[in-house]
């Protein structure tokens, strides 16, 4: 006796393409970029676009003790660069700062 069994038809990819992209939108990746031997930047991008970019930058700046650039991005928009892996500082920071929530925040890299 013989009995196909019938699973659903059902395709994760197929429903991720639209909640993908609204989700991406709503995060904030920070992300760490090796340069060159023990060099690195930290990128921040997804942060909302009511808030004051440059004066973010500056903060992270001072705080950090290292050098920065808000640069634009046509996927992205403004994108924050900061050298060094800063990746657990700019968490704390915006935490602390209540600019974002912990839960808003994707940490990626090594």
């Amino acid at each position: 006796m013989s009995t196909a069994l019938q699973f659903n038809a059902y395709d994760a990819f197929e429903d991720a393409g639209d909640g993908a992209q609204q989700m991406h939108a709503d995060k904030v990746h920070v992300r760490v970029q090796q340069r060159s031997g023990r060099k690195c930047i930290t990128t921040v991008a997804g942060l909302a676009d009511d808030l004051d970019i440059k004066r973010i930058c500056k903060a992270f700046k001072k705080n950090f003790s290292c050098n920065g650039a808000v640069q634009k991005d046509e996927e992205s928009g403004e994108v924050i660069q900061l050298s060094g892996d800063q990746r657990t500082n700019v968490k704390s920071f915006l935490v602390d700062q209540e600019i974002c929530h912990a839960d808003t925040i994707v940490l990626h890299g090594f």
